[in-house]
Parts: structure tokens; C-alpha cells; sequence
């Protein structure tokens, strides 16, 4: 039981202090910086594998965060995104939030593109946001030029999922729980 709770607390403490990373100031203002971050990070996926441009343009929709995350042991990523719908042109802002605790350590800030394969899993997605993954590796990023594809670690049905570190080292093997949901202030 006290693994929970420490899993709790810094899965809250990261999302506070990645919620609080954005500038402050009214909603139009926090909107447009996350959709800057969100047309640079694509840009960053596009330029570490050409074919992501492709899948992006055909897929229903995408989504597209940025988390910053802490671990020894157990640990905690918390960030924020979007996810935008090509039909209608419409983006819901969201926040994200991991807990893991397992064989790990390392400080990483890293960002994610979610490229779903239909409307109805985004939909989903959007609404309930729940993603859960087990797995183990070693991932070093140098200047934003290491990418690695899910492969089952984070499943999402009916979606491909990209993570791309932007800086720092993590390694090991861990159990993560995420959460993804509607942003309340920015929607």
C-alpha cells in the first residue's frame, strides 16, 4: 500500500510542476503555446523518420505531448499535449500523467506522438484516455535524435505510438500506468 502512495504523490507533484512549465496567462495564450510545441515537436518526429509526415496526413487524427519525468526505483512523467481531429479541424487540449515503479533511473524529458488509425479510437482516446504498459529497455536520447516506436510497451488500440527523447538517459525495467485527459481550463 505505501508503494500506491508514493506512486500517487509524484505522479501529482510531476504533473503539477509540468502543468505549471507553460507561462502563465489566459487560455488563447496557453492554447497557442501548446499547439508552437506541438507543430515543433511533429517537426522533430517528421525530421527523425520521414514516413511519420505521411501517416499523420492520412491518419483521422493525432496527438502530440510533451512530458518531463523523474525516476529511481519509482517514478513519475507528467506533460501536456493535444490531440487534433484532420476532419474537423478541432483540438482538444489534455494533460497527461505516469507512474512507474520498477528496475529504473533516470531524469527525461521526452515527447510523444499518437497516430490514430480511426476517428472512433481517437474518440475514445480523447474521452477516456486510460493507457496502461509493462516493459524494459534502455533509451539515451543526444539533441533530440532518439525515437523509438511503441512495440507494445504503451498500447493504445487502433494507434501507432512514437516517443521521442529531446534529452537525458532512462533505463530499465518497469511497470507504467499513464493517464491522458481533457484539459478543463483550455477546452
Amino acid at each position: 500500500m505505501k508503494l500506491h502512495h508514493v506512486l500517487a504523490t509524484s505522479v501529482m507533484i510531476l504533473s503539477f510542476v509540468a502543468g505549471n512549465a507553460l507561462a502563465e496567462g489566459d487560455e488563447a495564450k496557453k492554447q497557442s503555446e501548446i499547439r508552437k510545441v506541438t507543430s515543433g515537436s511533429l517537426e522533430k518526429f517528421y525530421k527523425a523518420d520521414p514516413t511519420l509526415e505521411g501517416k499523420v496526413a492520412k491518419a483521422p487524427g493525432y496527438g502530440v505531448f510533451t512530458t518531463y519525468g523523474l525516476s529511481f526505483l519509482v517514478g513519475g512523467a507528467g506533460g501536456k499535449g493535444l490531440v487534433h481531429n484532420a476532419k474537423t479541424g478541432k483540438d482538444t487540449f489534455m494533460d497527461m500523467a505516469q507512474a512507474s515503479a520498477g528496475v529504473q533511473i533516470g531524469i527525461s524529458e521526452s515527447e510523444i506522438l499518437i497516430v490514430f488509425e480511426s476517428s472512433g479510437a481517437m474518440t475514445k482516446f480523447v474521452n477516456s484516455g486510460w493507457e496502461f504498459g509493462a516493459g524494459g529497455g534502455a533509451q539515451a536520447g543526444a539533441r533530440g535524435k532518439s525515437m523509438g516506436a511503441g512495440g507494445g510497451q504503451n498500447v493504445i488500440a487502433d494507434a501507432q505510438y512514437y516517443t521521442l527523447t529531446k534529452n537525458g538517459l532512462q533505463a530499465g525495467g518497469a511497470v507504467a500506468g499513464t493517464k491522458f485527459w481533457k484539459d478543463k481550463e483550455l477546452n
